[in-house]
C-alpha cells in the first residue's frame, strides 16, 4: 500500500510540473511613459535628479497600477505624437487638453495643477516697454521688434494656442522644437538672441536658478490665462483605442484616490515661490479636486 501511495504522489507530482512547464502564466500588460526633458517637470540630472514634481507623480501611478510593467522613454514631444497616432502602448502624464488632440489621445481627469504660462524677459527689456506684473500676449505680439521664442510642438493651453495661431504670420515668433529646448531658450535669452519666451513660473525659477541669473529675469502673468483654469491643468494621456482607454479608466481612479494626499499636492507646489502657496492650495481644493471622471 505504501508503495502504491508513493507511486501515485509520484505521477501527480510529474503531472503537476508537465502542465506548468505547458502552461505558463500569461504575460503582464506593460506601459511606456513617455518622459520630455523639461525641469522641474521631470529631472533627469544633477542634485534633483527622480525629484520633479512629473518624477513623484509617475512614481505614485506606477505603485498604484502593480499589475503593469513600467517603463520610460524620453524623447521629445513630435516622438510622443507619432507614437500615440500608431496607437503603441504609451502614455504621458502631463498633457493639455485639446480638440486635436483628442483624436488621437484619450485623456483623464486632470493630473496637474500648476500656475498657466507665463512670459519670460530680462527686467531690463519689461523696464524698457513699461511691464510690470502681467502683460497682455496680444500687445506683446503686436511689436513687430519683440522676439518671442515658444516651442513648436508644446501646447500653452487652449487660450494661449489660439492666440499664437492668430499670430502665426507674424516674423517676431520663433519656434523651434528639440530634447533640451527649455534650457537652450533661458541661454538663447541671455545671449539677446530672444526678448522673452512663454514657460511655466516653475520652469523660469528652476533654469533661473540653475543659470545663477535669477537677478536679470523676471517672470510677468499673462492676462489672458487668468480667464478661467483651463491653461492651469493637464491630464494623463494614452493612445486613443480599447488598450489606452481601458488604461485611463484605471488611472482615473488612483488619481481620484491619491490627489487629496499631501504627498501628491507638494509634488509641485515645493516648486512654488511662499507668496503663491496660500493661493495655490485653495485652487487646489476648489478647482482641481472638484474634477471627476464622467458619470461619478
Amino acid at each position: 500500500m505504501a508503495q502504491w501511495f508513493r507511486s501515485t504522489w509520484t505521477f501527480f507530482l510529474a503531472l503537476a510540473i508537465a502542465f506548468s512547464i505547458a502552461s505558463p502564466a500569461p504575460a503582464r500588460d506593460s506601459i511606456t511613459w513617455m518622459q520630455v526633458s523639461m525641469p522641474p517637470f521631470f529631472i533627469h540630472e544633477g542634485p534633483e535628479r527622480h525629484r520633479g514634481y512629473g518624477d513623484v507623480v509617475s512614481a505614485i501611478l506606477e505603485a498604484n497600477l502593480p499589475d503593469y510593467d513600467h517603463h520610460v522613454m524620453v524623447t521629445n514631444v513630435i516622438r510622443h505624437f507619432e507614437r500615440f497616432k500608431q496607437g503603441e502602448q504609451v502614455c504621458s502624464i502631463g498633457l493639455y487638453r485639446t480638440p486635436e488632440r483628442e483624436q488621437f489621445i484619450a485623456f483623464s481627469i486632470p493630473s496637474f495643477l500648476t500656475l498657466p504660462a507665463a512670459l519670460v524677459t530680462t527686467r531690463d527689456k519689461a523696464a524698457a516697454y513699461g511691464w510690470s506684473g502681467s502683460v497682455r500676449l496680444d500687445d506683446v505680439l503686436r511689436h513687430p521688434e519683440f522676439v518671442l521664442g515658444l516651442s513648436s510642438d508644446r501646447s500653452y493651453g487652449l487660450r494661449i494656442d489660439t492666440l499664437l495661431r492668430s499670430h502665426h504670420q507674424r516674423t517676431n515668433l520663433i519656434a523651434y522644437s528639440g530634447q533640451e529646448l527649455s534650457a537652450n531658450y533661458f541661454k538663447m535669452l541671455l545671449l539677446d538672441r530672444l526678448d522673452g519666451l512663454l514657460a511655466l513660473p516653475d520652469e523660469a525659477t528652476y533654469q533661473a536658478q540653475r543659470l545663477g541669473i535669477d537677478d536679470r529675469l523676471t517672470v510677468l502673468s499673462i492676462e489672458e490665462n487668468q480667464e478661467g483654469y483651463e491653461g492651469w491643468m493637464c491630464a494623463v494621456g494614452c493612445s486613443n483605442n480599447e488598450w489606452g482607454r481601458r488604461v485611463i479608466e484605471r488611472v482615473n481612479r488612483v488619481l481620484v484616490e491619491q490627489r487629496p494626499t499631501e504627498r501628491y499636492r507638494m509634488a509641485y507646489e515645493r516648486w512654488l515661490d511662499p507668496g503663491s502657496v496660500d493661493r495655490y492650495r485653495s485652487l487646489y481644493r476648489d478647482v482641481f479636486l472638484a474634477t471627476v471622471p464622467p458619470g461619478d
